[in-house]
């Protein structure tokens, strides 16, 4: 992988632990060498992870919604800042110029950025690695209502294969880089007897 676009909090979130992992990745991925493509901003966890990319000479772009740039303030040190019109320009550019996806801890703007990205790849709109660093358990949740959704029938069992999950930096890069994708979901409505593998 060349590059991966990272989401994440504009907020540092309670404990240090988040933004002390936000930095370490940010370090690891210049130090392998793939840029980082972020939400463009100096503060929380999008700070960090920025902040810990441009602390090893590491490739940043930030892509930033104009509307944010006095909410969320543009990062002034990037390899490039990039301003769009609205946050679904955002997502797209952001998708665009990468070759997979990591959420980190974040609010309601980070799992909608997530599940969009779930979404295309189940639709087989693209093909991308999409992790996420489970840093203190925080996706446990999120992990347990994905499988309420295969359980309830509204996703097959396969469709959990489409997000990879790790609390450690380097095994999360390691499972992306082997990533290999599931079936691409066939869009015709299934019968409830035929919906899962």
């Amino acid at each position: 992988m060349n590059s991966i676009t990272v989401f994440c909090g504009a907020r540092a979130g309670s404990t240090t632990i988040f933004l002390d992992q936000a930095t370490a990745l940010g370090k690891k991925l210049a130090k392998e060498d793939i840029q980082l493509i972020y939400g463009g901003a100096d503060i929380g966890m999008m700070g960090a992870i920025a902040d810990g990319a441009l602390s090893e000479n590491g490739k940043v772009i930030g892509v930033l919604p104009d509307f944010l740039q006095t909410r969320e303030v543009g990062h002034q040190n990037l390899t490039e800042l990039i301003i769009v019109k609205s946050m679904h320009e955002r997502k797209t550019k952001m998708n665009e110029l990468c070759d997979g996806v990591i959420a980190l801890p974040g609010g309601f703007g980070t799992i909608e950025e997530l599940f969009e990205m779930l979404t295309w790849v189940q639709l087989g709109l693209q093909n991308k690695p999409i992790g996420v660093l489970n840093i203190e358990g925080y996706f446990d949740s999120l992990i347990t209502f994905i499988k309420t959704m295969i359980t309830s029938g509204f996703l097959r069992d396969i469709d959990k294969n489409l997000l990879i999950v790790s609390d450690n930096i380097d095994d999360l890069l390691s499972k992306m880089k082997n990533y290999s994708s599931p079936a691409i979901k066939n869009l015709k409505a299934p019968d409830s007897s035929s919906d899962k593998l």
